[in-house]
């Protein structure tokens, strides 16, 4: 396959899609495909008629298995570091962007795989699919986010039991552990994901944006200072034209019409 159409990037109205499209190598992620995943979050961040975000793996039997082993079997050393600076900023600037994400999970999501869906700010798994950190059956552990972000959905103790385990989950454990959000019927990962979107895209974008920097940005701030960022990301809804049309709409008892201004 080209490397232009390693990771694909659609667009439909207000939401954009991105495919990790590598189907015959279970859409593992190489140094070329994390690259073009970097390009277009790039392109994502800056554009504001993108409103919400998805993010699924081409194929039916994964959404990421995870690093590309086959690629990395023939790496130097130096590759290796190049490789692990590139995996930690495509799962940075995926977490970054300032729209919602929500990761259609539609098969086995395992280490990067795995990294990559903790980076999206909510999961939609098929109930047929398998989710988890493995990397230490690897003898590595892992390194683009997964020991930050899985103990800040889960828990400490729960993270550590699933990745020094290298524990595997299916989709109604995965669930009920917090891991993710919603769980689908086998085949309906994507069709579930769209639905969340299309609930997305019927709230504010502007607000969209602005709360979900009030709660990554107020994490690891201690409370009174989570609380002012809080309030400055409230600030930036006062002035806009969609705060005023939705009392307008309230008021009038219709559906709000909102322009992301």
């Amino acid at each position: 396959m080209s490397d232009a159409r390693l990771v694909l990037l659609e667009r439909a109205g207000h939401a954009a899609w991105l495919t990790l499209n590598r189907p015959e190598a279970r859409n593992a992620l190489s140094l070329p495909a994390l690259r073009q995943l970097r390009d277009h979050c790039a392109a994502l961040a800056a554009d504001p008629d993108v409103w919400v975000v998805g993010i699924t793996g081409a194929g039916d039997r994964a959404f990421c298995a995870g690093a590309d082993l086959k690629e990395r079997r023939g790496f130097s050393a130096a590759q290796v570091q190049e490789f692990v600076v590139q995996i930690r900023g495509a799962m940075d600037d995926v977490a970054s962007l300032p729209q919602p994400v929500v990761a259609a999970i539609n098969g086995a999501c395992l280490g990067g795989g795995c990294e990559l869906a903790l980076a999206c700010d909510l999961r939609v798994m098929d109930e047929t699919a398998e989710i988890g950190l493995t990397e230490t059956s690897l003898a590595i552990i892992p390194g683009a986010g997964g020991c930050v972000r899985l103990p800040r959905l889960v828990g400490a103790a729960r993270a550590k039991e699933l990745i020094l385990l290298a524990r595997r989950l299916g989709a109604a454990e995965a669930r009920a552990s917090g891991l993710v959000n919603f769980t689908a019927p086998a085949g309906g990962a994507r069709a579930e994901a769209e639905h969340v979107l299309e609930a997305l895209l019927k709230n504010g974008p502007l607000a969209l944006r602005a709360a979900k920097a009030a709660v990554d940005g107020g994490l690891d701030l201690p409370v009174k200072a989570a609380l002012e960022h809080e309030y400055a990301c409230y600030q930036r809804i006062v002035p806009t034209q969609d705060r005023l049309e939705a009392l307008a709409a309230f008021a009038e008892k219709r559906a709000p019409r909102f322009q992301g201004r």
